[in-house]
């Protein structure tokens, strides 16, 4: 996918959370358990939910700031140039004794996958330095996710709600959430599965109007049938995605997040926001990797003026 920094004067986002390096490989069927098969590709590409989601928003045209930690070893300086490549800040990412976290990810032929997570330098990251609460005090919003210790995962929210800056959560992976966490987030965006977890609805209308007795606003991901968005005393949005070919979904739901950070920080309508993260996680479904299969922002604008399904309550 073509590469693009952040566009002068976008909306100021911090991302505190995980960088991996994801090892990728590539197999007609998922394996069964004790079941060794030959994959068609292997590759090593720059991951992790925070990382994801950084490049994401900067791509989109937000100014990024990436709060996390990396290993000594090979993959750290790796990691650190993918997201300073894609104009993310990363004063914020701590150089830890160890190895960097790494995400073992296997890709069927549908765009379906399988991820083991091993924190590595992740793991460190159970408070915030007085530099990190100045990033995210300066930011316009902060964006979450569950891949770093949960102690550090509310020390950025309640430091986020010390200064009145936004979060929006990733509820991934799906773990029972604090109360102190859920007090603190603005925007919760798990999928359809996560939604299920974190409720105990499959339905998730249901699930969406339970999430509410708890945070303002959700928004739960559907894949290929778009999102549904539910916010306190109003009703349901569904945004629906336009049908593409799916070639490798392991990143569509941090695409979908960084570029609605962006978007509700240029003061978009909820529903033009949610439309338009929805056409750039259908661009990264559509190419292989995490990071590198995230689209720059002309991309995106292109993808959401095609005539296409439009938001319907």
């Amino acid at each position: 996918m073509a590469n693009g920094g952040p566009a002068p004067g976008g909306p100021a986002i911090a991302v505190l959370g995980s960088a991996n390096m994801d090892l990728v490989a590539y197999v007609p069927v998922a394996p069964r358990r004790g079941e060794t098969m030959t994959g068609r590709d292997f590759r090593t590409v720059p991951g992790g939910k925070g990382t994801n989601q950084a490049i994401a928003a900067a791509l989109a045209g937000g100014r990024v700031t990436m709060i996390g930690a990396v290993g000594d070893d090979a993959f750290g300086p790796r990691l650190r140039d993918a997201l300073a490549g894609c104009s993310v800040d990363t004063a914020g990412l701590r150089t830890v004794p160890g190895p960097s976290g790494t995400a073992h990810i296997v890709v069927d032929d549908e765009g379906g996958n399988s991820i083991v997570v091993v924190p590595g330098a992740n793991a460190t990251v159970t408070a915030l330095t007085p530099g990190d609460e100045r990033r995210i005090a300066a930011a316009g919003a902060l964006l979450l996710q569950l891949e770093l210790p949960m102690a550090g995962v509310l020390a950025g929210a309640e430091a986020a709600g010390a200064h009145g800056v936004p979060t929006l959560l990733t509820p991934a992976p799906a773990v029972p959430l604090p109360d102190g966490l859920l007090a603190r987030t603005d925007v919760l965006l798990p999928n359809e599965h996560e939604a299920a977890a974190l409720t105990g609805h499959r339905d998730p209308h249901r699930a969406g109007r339970a999430l509410l007795d708890a945070v303002p606003e959700v928004v739960i991901t559907l894949g290929a049938a778009g999102s549904l968005y539910f916010a306190r005393g109003a009703e349901p949005v569904t945004v629906p995605a336009a049908p593409v070919r799916a070639v490798d979904t392991t990143a569509a739901g941090d695409t979908f997040a960084g570029a609605l950070a962006v978007a509700r920080g240029e003061g978009r309508p909820m529903a033009a926001a949610l439309a338009w993260a929805t056409a750039a996680a259908a661009l990264s479904v559509q190419h292989t990797g995490a990071t590198s299969s995230m689209p720059a922002r002309a991309e995106i604008d292109t993808a959401a003026r095609r005539p296409g399904p439009t938001p319907s309550r």
